[in-house]
């Protein structure tokens, strides 16, 4: 099924780890890209349901197209909220491009696990991916599980930060 929000589990844990440097809706954008091929397979009943997009070369150019389009569509969703500080909120290519490609190869890697006719490593080999090493429901749940470490950890470390932040203030 296309659009799955278990890949957002393992964003989530990206996340907490490279904070600033990692932008959540650009990886969130490239799973959305990534499952367009297997929806219009969907609908229309042609095609290789995991085909071109689910390599690591389809998954390449979709990475890069994500990072091109997610970085402005961030900056848009972004700067929609509020902030009392009231400055400009962008994201660096750096950040969009390591975004994206970390949304593109995960999403091939988690659903090499899930779909026996993904062949990741196409056109230079059909040998299959990781299907049948972990079940579905195990998959999930580790997706499941890296999202809940991820929120934890990203806001105990939020906190950290700015309790220091706070003190650092009282100092000077």
């Amino acid at each position: 099924m296309p659009f799955t929000p278990y890949h957002m589990g393992p964003g989530i844990l990206a996340k907490a780890l490279l904070r600033g440097s990692f932008s959540l809706i650009v990886f969130g954008w490239t799973q959305i890209v990534m499952d367009v091929q297997p929806l219009i397979v969907e609908f229309t009943n042609e095609g290789r349901y995991h085909g071109f997009t689910h390599t690591y070369v389809g998954a390449t150019l979709l990475a890069v197209f994500s990072a091109l389009t997610g970085k402005y569509l961030a900056e848009l969703l972004v700067g929609v909220w509020p902030r009392a500080d009231h400055k400009r909120i962008g994201i660096s290519w750096g950040v969009a491009f390591l975004s994206a490609f970390i949304g593109a190869y995960s999403h091939v890697l988690l659903d090499s696990f899930t779909a026996p006719d993904i062949t990741p490593f196409a056109p230079f080999t059909n040998a299959g991916g990781l299907w049948g090493l972990l079940s579905v429901a195990t998959l999930h749940t580790l997706c499941l599980y890296s999202a809940l470490v991820g929120t934890v950890l990203y806001f105990a470390v939020s906190y950290l930060l700015s309790r220091r932040n706070k003190r650092i203030q009282r100092t000077a």
